[in-house]
C-alpha cells in the first residue's frame, strides 16, 4: 500500500502526543481536511515544489483565478520590505498573495504562517513557522530571527488568524481580529517599509456560524481552524482580487504612537481600501 503524503494520525501524534483521539474523530478529520484529494495531487506531481506547486494548486486543483490592482505600489528595488494584509480565507489567500508578489518582486519572499503548514512539504521552504498550539521551539525562533535578517521580503498576517464575522458600526462585516504589533517593531528595527495588501474574499456561512457559536459557548479551542482546508476546496472556481496599497515608509512609525496603535493605523488603511462590503 502506497504511504500517505499527508497522514492525519501522524500529525495528531506529533502535535498532541499525550492526547487519545478516537478513530472516528481521526476519520472525520481526514474527510474535512481532504486528505485523499491532497495526496492524489501530491502523487500526480511528485517533482513540484515552491511557487510552481502553488501555481498549479490554485489554477488546476482549485480552478481559481486572481487579479491584482496597484502593481505600481510594488517596489522594484532590492530593499527588503514587509507585506502585511488582512486574512479572510486563512490559507488560500496567503498562497495567492505570495504567488503574485513573487511574480513582481526581485527578492525572495517568506511567509509567516501557522506551523501546521510545515506539513505541506513541497512549499515548506517558503514558510516561517509560528507555533499556534504550544510554545515556540528554539528552532522556530531561530528561523524567525533569520528570516528578518536575510535579504528577502516578508509577508505576514498580523491578526494571526483568519477573519471573523463581526458587528461593526451596526453592520455585520468580515474583518480581522486585532492586529499584533510585531510587524511594526520589525519595520522599525530593520528599517523596512510596509506595504499594505487588501484581499477580497470570505469563507462560508458555516465557518462564521461555527466560530460565533464556539465563542458564545466559551470554547477556547479554535475548532473552526480545522475546517480551513475544507473552505479552501469550497472556493473551487472562484475569482479573487488583491489590492496592493502605497508603501508606508518605516520612518512613519515614530514615537507619536505606540506600536500597537501603529498596527491599528495600518489595519485601518487596509480596510479603508475595501469597497466590496466584505
Amino acid at each position: 500500500m502506497e504511504p500517505l503524503q499527508f497522514d492525519i494520525p501522524a500529525i495528531v501524534r506529533e502535535k498532541a502526543p499525550n492526547a487519545h483521539v478516537p478513530g472516528f474523530v481521526l476519520r472525520y478529520l481526514e474527510r474535512i481536511t481532504h486528505v485523499e484529494q491532497m495526496n492524489r495531487f501530491l502523487r500526480n506531481n511528485p517533482d513540484l515544489h515552491g511557487y510552481p506547486f502553488i501555481r498549479k494548486v490554485i489554477a488546476e486543483e482549485l480552478n481559481c483565478t486572481a487579479s491584482i490592482t496597484g502593481l505600481e505600489n510594488i517596489p522594484q528595488d532590492n530593499r527588503p520590505v514587509i507585506f502585511v494584509g488582512n486574512h479572510p480565507l486563512g490559507g488560500l489567500d496567503g498562497m495567492i498573495i505570495a504567488q503574485m508578489i513573487h511574480e513582481h518582486r526581485p527578492l525572495p519572499l517568506r511567509v509567516i504562517v501557522n506551523d501546521l503548514l510545515m506539513f505541506m512539504r513541497p512549499i515548506a521552504e517558503l514558510w516561517v513557522p509560528i507555533s499556534k498550539l504550544g510554545g515556540q521551539s528554539r528552532e522556530y525562533a531561530r528561523q524567525y530571527q533569520a528570516a528578518w535578517e536575510a535579504e528577502q521580503d516578508i509577508l505576514t498576517f498580523p491578526a494571526g488568524a483568519c477573519s471573523r464575522r463581526q458587528r461593526i458600526d451596526g453592520k455585520w462585516q468580515i474583518r480581522d481580529l486585532e492586529w499584533q504589533k510585531s510587524f511594526i517593531q520589525k519595520a522599525q528595527q530593520y528599517k523596512r517599509d510596509v506595504i499594505p495588501v487588501y484581499f477580497e474574499g470570505h469563507n462560508s456561512r458555516f465557518f462564521y456560524r461555527l466560530a460565533y457559536w464556539r465563542k458564545r459557548l466559551g470554547i477556547k479551542l479554535n475548532i473552526e481552524m480545522l475546517y480551513l482546508v475544507d473552505e479552501m476546496y469550497g472556493a473551487n472556481g472562484q475569482h479573487f482580487t488583491v489590492h496592493v496599497l502605497p508603501p508606508i515608509p518605516y520612518t512613519t512609525f515614530d514615537a507619536s504612537r505606540s506600536p500597537k496603535e501603529w498596527a491599528e493605523y495600518v489595519k485601518n488603511i487596509v480596510y479603508a481600501s475595501n469597497h466590496t462590503g466584505c
